[in-house]
């Protein structure tokens, strides 16, 4: 009896050459499909099936894995590694996952918005403001973007002079959240933070911007040290990372206009200002003028009147003074007796014209 030129596996030896038979030709594929019987165990590990109308493949991932939040009758696409279990079960190992068409987009966006709501994470009390004039910024966004070009220019016509420092990423794919969170890690960590992180993308499709619904970026957007100014899309957009900024922009252009004012419109302000303010500055000065003048004036007044007192101070001191020159006496037909009024001693008596020596003869108390 001829050997069969089959080889004859076990199981396990199977099971590998059948996994690296994937591996080879499908190192990771992507699935889309709707799922059902989504659970998870021990808080770790989440089960799943992705199915059509005509199969159903069962999925495994983990919880820190699930970036946005899903549940049955969603519409999703998986990036996934087929494998075949020891058990003999074929399933997929997910990488990643994310909503397909817009209802699922949507259902997944309300979910996550739910959840990080009642964490407190949109409120308005952890919000900071922006400093009125920044002169050194982070930028997060496509350089190639149409809405970074926009951003650029606005800027540079609104204000100018301001340092920016550019990290460019991926704003849409599966790639996108996770250079972004580097790109916000990276600022955070530097010597000298920017006084903004600004994170801007043009408009696109909901699968376009799904990226910025992405829960670990907007967790890192939250724990930002550095307050944050997010504009995607146009205005009608709305993203989870938009909602959780401390200031959102409608779109990049918007979000330029809020970060820097028109130097233009300051111009005319400040001419305006100088303006209505120039009469009145008019009007002080010549109060002021007036004021002094009157109160020179009273200074002027003041020193006369001292002046004058003392002149009549020293008047009447010289009065005085010239009353008590002896000389004056004299002329009045007064006499100076100097010497010793005693009986028998010489005296000078001094007249106006005389001095005439005599002899005391006889003292007499009045």
């Amino acid at each position: 009896m001829a050997k069969s030129l089959q080889p004859i596996f076990s199981v396990s030896d199977f099971i590998a050459v059948a996994n690296q038979t994937f591996e080879y030709a499908f190192p990771t594929v992507e699935v889309e499909g709707e799922v059902s019987s989504f659970k998870v165990n021990q808080s770790k590990f989440v089960f799943f099936d992705i199915k059509d109308s005509g199969g159903s493949i069962g999925c495994f991932m983990t919880v820190w894995q699930m970036r946005v939040p899903i549940e049955d009758g969603m519409k999703v696409i998986v990036s996934a590694v087929p494998k075949l279990t020891q058990w003999g079960k074929f399933s997929l190992t997910i990488k990643s996952i994310r909503p397909s068409g817009e209802g699922a987009l949507k259902k997944s966006f309300e979910l996550l918005k739910l959840k990080l709501d009642k964490e407190g994470l949109f409120e308005i009390e952890r919000k900071r403001l922006l400093p009125r004039i920044p002169r050194h910024i982070a930028v997060i966004s496509s350089v190639q973007a149409a809405g970074y070009a926009d951003f650029v220019k606005i800027l540079n016509d609104r204000w100018g002079g301001v340092k920016v420092d550019v990290a460019h990423v991926q704003v849409q794919g599966v790639g996108a959240p996770d250079q972004i969170i580097q790109a916000i890690n990276y600022f955070n960590q530097q010597e000298i933070l920017p006084e903004v992180v600004v994170i801007i993308r043009g408009g696109g499709s909901a699968d376009d911007l799904s990226a910025f619904n992405d829960e670990l970026l907007v967790r890192a957007i939250a724990s930002s040290r550095i307050p944050t100014l997010v504009g995607v899309g146009h205005e009608t957009d709305e993203s989870l990372s938009d909602l959780v900024a401390d200031v959102r922009a409608s779109t990049p252009s918007n979000a330029a206009q809020i970060l820097v004012p028109d130097k233009s419109e300051i111009i005319r302000a400040v001419n305006s200002q100088v303006s209505s303010l120039l009469p009145r500055i008019l009007q002080i000065i010549n109060q002021q003028s007036h004021d002094i003048e009157l109160t020179l004036i009273n200074v002027a007044n003041l020193i006369e009147r001292s002046i004058d007192e003392k002149i009549r101070w020293v008047t009447h001191t010289s009065n005085l003074l010239s009353q008590l020159d002896p000389n004056v006496v004299l002329n009045r037909g007064y006499a100076l007796i100097r010497g010793s009024i005693i009986t028998g001693s010489e005296i000078n008596i001094e007249t106006q014209k005389f001095i005439i020596k005599a002899e005391v003869k006889d003292v007499v108390k009045k």
